[in-house]
């Protein structure tokens, strides 16, 4: 940033209305020949005022006081002004005074930051930096910030200093009341304001965090996954309808790749590469996160694919498979699971679920490479998808009882003595 010129002078100016008495002390901001006038809301004798140095005159308490505070004020607009160049915004006698003032803060609301903060994600959606699921969930979030606003305090929008404790358990409240949202649903929608909150912090709005002792903490859920004989029953399914076989068929894929239902939903055959195996792989991006992943396909897969290549679906768009809107989607899988006798509340996120756990886990994939297949960002990600079932906890008694058997208890137990009862 350009350096600006910077002149601080201070005053003294007859109060309005005129009265007789002391004068009112201002201080004169100017920068590149700009300026911009505050008054101090002091007052002063004309008599013992220096005008050529701009302080009170004469050695008494009272005028060195007075001196003191005037040296205190002239530091702020000096400190106002590096704040301003630290932070690269522009320099003015209007940003400087509304500084000493605090005027800057008083105006910040908000609203207000949120909305120009989800302006900037819309506009970053387009370079791929955020999902449009993801500025869905921001605006959401914003809109439930309203409402809750309007119910609550009858306002449209708020200053960032009233964002207190008491402030964040009220939403809370709102969102598991009004809103009929589950804790978890709740606390995720508390999540995307409070980045809103600590941008204010990170740019020196709010000293700091006024949610901190808020419990951001999520209830544990168990996921919904299929189990091997489930995942059999619906793939031997036969259906009296094209719609549920095609529905059938592309869950069954995902079961077996991973696949969430944005990345299956705009899945593309150029994004099918030969892998280092010589195998068919998925080669692409994940829609949510934008993050590489990459899994080969399975002859099941395969074959579904090889299905619906002549679909009219697939000509007219490109996509790999003839995949229904998702509210379709998952209406048609309940009637599946009905068909199937399957008891479990199934969506297209079971798949991913299902895949992780029955298909990748419990064949002995490890949660290093499942990460990867997943196409996550940490390995904690990929421990809500994949859980631990009992079969693998009796396959691993059984491999640690045969070591046992050749390392500690080489002897029998046939052979171990038994205590004899000495009456």
């Amino acid at each position: 940033m350009l350096e600006k010129s910077l002149g601080l002078l201070f005053f003294l100016r007859n109060p309005s209305p005129y009265r007789k008495g002391p004068k009112l002390v201002f201080l004169i901001i100017t920068v590149d020949g700009i300026p911009k006038e505050l008054s101090l809301k002091r007052g002063w004798d004309k008599s013992r005022w220096n005008n050529h140095a701009g302080r009170a005159s004469g050695t008494k308490e009272d005028a060195k006081s007075r001196n003191v505070y005037l040296d205190l004020i002239l530091a702020k607009a000096h400190d106002a002004r590096t704040k301003l160049i630290e932070k690269n915004q522009p320099i003015t006698s209007m940003t400087i005074k509304e500084i000493l003032t605090g005027a800057a803060e008083r105006k910040r609301m908000f609203l207000k930051i949120f909305e120009e903060h989800n302006k900037e994600m819309e506009a970053l959606v387009n370079k791929k930096e955020y999902s449009l699921a993801t500025l869905e969930r921001f605006t959401t979030a914003k809109n439930f910030l309203l409402d809750f606003l309007k119910s609550k305090y009858e306002v449209q929008d708020v200053n960032i200093h009233s964002l207190n404790l008491e402030f964040v358990k009220a939403f809370y409240l709102w969102l598991r009341t009004v809103r009929n949202c589950n804790h978890n649903t709740s606390i995720k929608y508390i999540t995307n304001v409070k980045k809103i909150v600590l941008l204010s912090v990170a740019h020196g709005w709010l000293q700091n965090d006024p949610w901190a002792l808020f419990d951001m903490k999520l209830d544990d859920v168990d996921t919904v996954f299929l189990t091997k004989e489930e995942l059999e029953a619906i793939i031997l399914k036969t259906f009296g309808t094209e719609r549920s076989s095609i529905v059938r068929d592309v869950f069954i894929f995902c079961c077996l790749t991973g696949l969430a239902y944005t990345d299956i939903e705009k899945l593309k055959r150029d994004q099918l590469t030969i892998g280092i195996d010589g195998r068919l792989w998925i080669n692409k991006r994940r829609q949510k996160s934008n993050k590489p992943f990459k899994v080969p396909l399975l002859e099941w897969t395969l074959d579904i694919i090889n299905r619906y290549k002549d679909h009219q679906t697939c000509i007219e768009t490109g996509n790999l498979l003839p995949v229904l809107s998702n509210s379709k989607y998952n209406d048609y899988l309940k009637e599946i699971a009905a068909l199937c006798n399957i008891n479990k509340d199934l969506t297209t996120h079971v798949a991913r679920h299902t895949f992780a756990t029955t298909v990748a886990l419990l064949h002995g994939i490890s949660l290093d490479v499942l990460k990867e297949m997943l196409g996550h960002s940490s390995i904690k990600q990929t421990e809500h998808y994949a859980k631990v079932l009992p079969i693998k906890v009796s396959i691993a008694m059984d491999e640690l009882e045969k070591k046992l058997e050749t390392s500690i208890f080489k002897t029998k137990r046939t052979e171990v003595p038994v205590a004899t009862n000495i009456s």
